[in-house]
């Protein structure tokens, strides 16, 4: 059985869209081949291989968010009262530098750090770190160049 792919309603909807972006390119690419297919008397014309390779990367893209969004499963703010869980949003502070951000854990599919708040992966060093912790909990969290970084939990906004 497919593995469920757990995702809050901003991250379904925003694949969603994703996805139907991804939808109108191949209807686009698809015009262009066959025109290109219907004016080239020479197959093997290089706009021709350029539209056939775009097209392939465009379906298997869309391949690949059918996939997650059929296995989605849509869940419904933190599912933990009071400890950090998938969905829930938090804010941390590095202990060092005193930094505070807001980030929410997400599933790998949705995670994104071009976001307000960030979309963190409950698989990445931070996001496993901080899984089950509470208020005033302090983690240590190897990042991925080695250094270890040490984060609190100021408070978890659900």
């Amino acid at each position: 059985m497919a593995r469920e792919v757990r995702l809050t309603k901003e991250g379904y909807a925003r694949l969603k869209a994703e996805l139907e972006k991804w939808q109108q390119k191949l209807e686009e690419i698809t015009k262009i081949l066959q025109e290109l297919m219907e004016s080239s008397d020479d197959y093997d014309d290089s706009g021709l291989e350029d539209a056939k390779r775009e097209k392939a990367r465009i379906e298997a893209a869309i391949a690949q968010l059918e996939d997650v969004l059929s296995r989605a499963v849509i869940i419904e703010g933190a599912e933990a009262k009071g400890k950090v869980a998938l969905g829930s949003t938090l804010v941390i502070q590095d202990t060092q530098t005193g930094e505070s951000f807001e980030i929410q854990i997400v599933a790998p599919a949705e995670a994104s750090v071009l976001v307000e708040p960030m979309k963190v992966s409950d698989e990445s060093p931070v996001g496993s770190a901080v899984l089950g912790k509470r208020a005033g909990d302090v983690v240590k969290v190897e990042v991925p160049t080695g250094e270890v970084k040490e984060y609190r939990v100021l408070s978890i906004l659900e």
